[in-house]
């Protein structure tokens, strides 16, 4: 048996994308700055994926750019509002604990720059505060950025909330939506952001391509120079072919995002409910203000890569956080920050559902995780040591 639940990580390539993919390399393979007929039939095609993406998220076309995917649209979007304040003296970013590192990395960046970070907290239930941002915000904030969904934990931020805040004070808005766009609905005019990341290889399309929103008006400085594509914003021919992929899977995405939610609540609920009764583990993150389909739990008394390695074992793929960091030995920066002591956080293990999974493998699952959780246990001494009542259960 082989059951996918890493579904954060990355999802399979949906047929529709697949099918929009191939035959847009077979029929429009023109480069879309050339003005021979060939050309401008691929440019005809380019446009009408930016109007329909444009129209999905509720904004202008000429507001869409096409990048590599979201740490390239993160890293535009955060360093030309970040150089764009600092040329009115504005030199300060807000963002939360648990951004993505595509985020983290940047604003790190920044830090040797000369620019002041501030990490907001997000308390146990893994939720930034307005209250905690508007306080934080001062006349010397240049950007405020804020995930709309955790990739880790699955929980849902206030961003509409958060998008009034700062517009109230004159702050520019950049928001990591690679987690949501396909999965819950984002409307960018309604958030009232001035930048969105998106990633086509959450939503069935393929890897390497993705989306920047940036309001009209709003800062942008490109990443990538030596071309005037994307209206001079980001150097390089557009891969056409993922950009209709994209597009065809972010439709169907959208499409299907009532009875998709419905199916993987059911299934969400069904896991959580399962993996609870393992003795000494914990749900990570709020238990309803999450994205549907993402289970991130800690077990007291195991390390989760062993866990992982034998649940692969038994056929099925899950992660123990983030695909960008799963290599390493730290443990999760997005648990530390809910809460989660070292020992406990090196414990965890995310497991992310998609629209083809089934009860069945949910059961499997969670008959695999209590046998595989049973067994590591057995081989601890750590675990031996809290039975014995030398060490005192944290979960």
């Amino acid at each position: 048996m082989e059951i996918y639940a890493d579904h954060a990580a990355t999802t399979k390539l949906s047929p529709a994308a697949a099918k929009a993919y191939a035959e847009t390399a077979a029929v429009y393979y023109g480069n879309p700055s050339s003005l021979h007929s060939a050309g401008q039939r691929a440019q005809e095609q380019l446009i009408a994926c930016r109007e329909e993406i444009a129209s999905i998220l509720n904004v202008s076309p000429r507001e869409i750019y096409f990048t590599s995917g979201g740490s390239e649209s993160d890293n535009q979007a955060i360093l030309s509002a970040a150089h764009a304040g600092a040329k009115k003296g504005k030199k300060k970013i807000i963002s939360t604990a648990i951004e993505h590192h595509a985020v983290l990395h940047t604003l790190e960046k920044l830090k040797k720059e000369g620019f002041e970070i501030v990490l907001l907290p997000v308390g146990t239930r893994g939720i930034v505060s307005t209250d905690d941002l508007e306080a934080a915000i001062d006349g010397e904030t240049a950007l405020v950025s804020v995930m709309a969904a955790n990739n880790e934990i699955g929980t849902i931020q206030p961003i509409a909330e958060i998008g009034a805040v700062c517009k109230r004070h004159g702050v520019l808005f950049h928001t990591d939506a690679v987690q949501a766009v396909g999965h819950i609905p984002v409307d960018a005019k309604a958030i009232g952001c001035d930048y969105l990341a998106l990633s086509a290889h959450k939503f069935g399309g393929p890897k390497g391509v993705g989306v920047l929103y940036c309001r009209t008006g709003a800062p942008l400085t490109p990443l990538i120079e030596g071309g005037a594509q994307e209206r001079g914003k980001r150097a390089g021919t557009e891969d056409l072919p993922a950009v209709a992929a994209m597009t065809a899977a972010l439709k169907e995405s959208v499409a299907d995002m009532g009875a998709t939610e419905a199916l993987l609540r059911r299934l969400q609920d069904r896991l959580i409910a399962g993996l609870e009764e393992i003795p000494h583990c914990a749900l990570n993150g709020d238990r309803h203000c999450r994205l549907a389909g993402n289970t991130s739990f800690c077990f007291e008394g195991i390390e989760g890569e062993s866990l992982l390695l034998l649940l692969d074992e038994k056929g099925i793929a899950a992660s123990s956080g983030s695909a960008c960091t799963s290599g390493s030995l730290d443990p999760s920066h997005v648990l530390l920050a809910i809460g989660r002591v070292h020992d406990v956080a090196h414990g965890s293990l995310r497991l992310t559902l998609g629209k083809e999974n089934t009860e069945e493998d949910v059961d499997y699952i969670i008959r695999s995780v209590k046998e595989v959780v049973g067994y590591l246990r057995n081989m601890s001494p750590v675990w031996r040591d809290l039975q014995e009542g030398k060490r005192t259960y944290i979960l």
